[in-house]
This record gives C-alpha cells, structure tokens and sequence, in this order.
C-alpha cells in the first residue's frame, strides 16, 4: 500500500465528514488538548463535551488547576467515570508548573515524564497541539490499520510497539499533515471503520483495503464482552463518591452506611477509594475527598 495514497484518501474524506468537536478549532490551546486527551478515555465524546467546557471555564491554564485541590478536582469531573483521571490530571497541571513554568511541554520525552501521561496521550498532545509528526495510536486506529494494511479484521485488546510503527509508516513526512493525518485515521475508525458494523461502502479506502480484498466478513461476535456495571464494586465506588461529592464537610460512616446494603462490599469499595488517593479519612469516623480541607493530622 502507498503511505502517500492512503494519507492523501483519509485526509481528503476528513476534509468533508469530521464531526465539529470543539478541542479541534484552531484556536484551541494544548493545555484544552490534553484536557480532552484524558477526558475522552473511555468515555463517550457526547458525555465529554459539556465537562471539558466548564472545566476550561474554571480552570483554563495548568496553573488554574494546579492552584486548586484534588477534591475539587474530582467535584468537577462529575460523572464522567474513572475519577483518578480527575486527580492525575490535577498532579499533572502540577508537575506543568513546576517543571515547565506553566505551559505544556512541546517535546515528546518530556509530555512522556508527566504524571498519569501515557504513551497515547503523550502522542496526540505532540500531533493535536503541536503538529508534530508522531503515531498516535487508539483502539480506532489500530483497527484501521490492521484491517487496510495487515487484512486482518480486528486489532486485539492492547496496543503493541507493532501498532506504532505500521501507524507511522503510514504517515507523510511533513510534520503538520502527519498530524492531520492521524486525526483522520482516528476519526475513521470511530465514524467508518467500526468494530461491529463497518460502512465499508463509504469508506475512503476501500479500493486499497487489505481487510476488503480478502473477503473476510467482519467476526459474529464482540473480541470483548461489554463490562457489567449493575452491582458492582465500581457502581458502589460511584454512589459512595455521589455523596462525597455533593457534601461541604466530613461525611460520617454512618451516612455512608446508607449507600449500600452489603456491608462487605461496600467496606471493599470505600477502601479502594482511599488506596487510589480520592478519599481521606477523619478522625476516626468521617471521610472526605483527599484535599477537601486543612490537612488530616498524622496519629502516632
């Protein structure tokens, strides 16, 4: 397959049918970028959109959110789920200030050195932000090209150093279109190039597919099975962090009682709270999100 081809196809069908998301207008800085970034991980871009636009309201720069606590960090995160996004984007805006004097850094090795910041994130800030020509490589765009370069119909579960370089093999050498590039792929593959029911008719790459040439019929069923939510650890994690959340003070255990009926499980779900660093205890009763107030006293 010619690297030029396939840019030039993926690039051009962007032009036309990339959805109006608002960390892609121009004017949008890098620290808004990786806010996206991490709040886009797992989780729906429809779910996405209000919270990053009212955490940009209220913190807009690192040194916004660096100033501020974790509690009110994972206040602002809401609902949007896995809240040590929420606190690891915190450190994060920390280590920006400290290490960078406030801006996010521009150097691949440096975003890598940030708290919480992977291989992934690292990458699409250096691209997005900075239109530098790195693979940025998700779920989506492993599936696109293992399907058009490889021929096989799906990627696996985990990204392998395989993926980087099959992605920026694919890439054209100027910088700025290489990033565009990868937001096309990307796109692609969550719009087009779907897991289930890929549109291959309206796909810009059909002629020079792999997958497509082959002839193989997309698998009958999901590689992963869709995780359970209903009655587990994470549902009572999420109902003990709604009450904590919404509370101005310590919460008493007896309030948190209430939450759930199982009192091993939710024991369970109140301790890996705290060992992921969102909830402190009090004295020897009540519990807050970490940060929300003067310091927890060590007992000796």
């Amino acid at each position: 397959m010619s690297e030029h081809t396939f840019a030039t196809l993926v690039r051009q069908w962007y032009a036309e049918h990339a959805r109006d998301l608002p960390w892609r207008k121009p004017d949008v800085g890098p620290w808004a970028i990786l806010v996206s970034e991490v709040m886009l991980q797992q989780t729906p871009v429809a779910r996405v959109v209000p919270a990053w636009a009212a955490w940009l309201v209220r913190w807009p720069e690192p040194a916004d959110l660096a100033a501020d606590t974790p509690a009110e960090a994972i206040r602002m995160w809401g609902r949007l789920g896995y809240p040590r996004r929420a606190v690891r984007l915190r450190d994060c805006a920390v280590a920006i200030v400290e290490r960078h004097g406030g801006r996010v850094p521009d150097r691949l090795e440096q975003l890598l050195a940030l708290p919480g910041v992977g291989t992934y994130t690292a990458r699409a800030v250096a691209a997005f932000a900075y239109g530098q020509r790195h693979p940025v490589v998700d779920t989506n765009v492993r599936r696109v090209v293992c399907r058009a370069v490889a021929g096989e119909p799906d990627a696996g579960p985990a990204t392998r150093p395989a993926d980087l370089v099959a992605t920026e093999a694919l890439l054209p050498v100027e910088p700025a279109a290489a990033a565009l590039t990868s937001a096309a792929i990307m796109e692609l593959g969550a719009l087009v190039c779907t897991a289930r029911s890929p549109r291959c008719g309206t796909c810009p790459v059909e002629s020079i597919c792999a997958w497509r040439a082959s002839g193989q019929a997309v698998p009958a069923g999901p590689t992963r099975r869709p995780q359970r939510y209903a009655g587990t650890d994470r549902q009572v994690r999420g109902l003990l962090l709604g009450v904590l959340r919404e509370a101005t003070g310590p919460v008493p255990h007896q309030r948190l009682d209430q939450v759930w009926a199982d009192d091993v499980q939710r024991s369970r779900a109140l301790s890996g709270l705290i060992q992921d660093g969102l909830v402190e205890p009090v004295g020897g009763s009540s519990f807050r999100l970490v940060g929300d107030g003067p310091p927890v006293p060590v007992l000796p």
